[in-house]
């Protein structure tokens, strides 16, 4: 385990080897995953070569819209607000709509904790009191045993997954291309 004392002193490095060596499933649990589309150009296109070569990607964020982000942006009071940072990430997991092997749901369970999956590897960011995700620190987990920290991490994520609600209701209309 490696553990960063902010999401942001995590490497990009690290991140995009995690990203570029999954083969199974990758899984952004954040709040809003708003820092992704930041730190790592052409994102989505690498996660629409990674559907397609039959890893399983996955993305659960919060309701724009819910009751949870309102109270969060009451919390963090920074002009980019929590709602503004999810539909960014909405517009670009939009890329990814109809990619077999790609999945958006919304989550309001997981607003204090942010966890990435990279088949057996994690990344959790336990997000502290009044601090946005980047000032919370981080883990970097490998899975070694059954049950480890890494499981219990998995286990969760999963619930979380579980409980979320599509963000893809209907299928995109035939011949409306992507940004119309």
């Amino acid at each position: 385990m490696t553990v960063y004392p902010y999401r942001s002193a995590c490497p990009k490095s690290i991140w995009r080897n995690l990203i570029s060596s999954a083969r199974e499933e990758i899984l952004f649990a954040g709040y809003t995953n708003y820092f992704l589309w930041l730190e790592h150009p052409n994102l989505a296109k690498a996660l629409k070569r990674k559907a397609q070569q039959g890893c399983r990607i996955r993305f659960l964020i919060g309701d724009p819209e819910s009751e949870v982000t309102r109270r969060r942006e009451d919390v963090e009071n920074v002009p980019l607000t929590v709602s503004t940072r999810i539909r960014i990430t909405l517009s670009e997991v939009e890329q990814l709509r109809d990619v077999p092997g790609a999945d958006a749901r919304f989550g309001d369970e997981h607003i204090a904790m942010s966890v990435f999956r990279f088949d057996s590897e994690m990344l959790v960011t336990p997000h502290l009191a009044k601090l946005v995700g980047h000032d919370s620190p981080m883990l970097h987990l490998r899975r070694y045993q059954d049950d480890g920290l890494f499981d219990r991490f998995a286990y969760h994520a999963y619930e979380l997954w579980s409980n979320g609600r599509d963000v893809w209701k209907e299928p995109q209309p035939a011949g409306q291309s992507r940004g119309d």
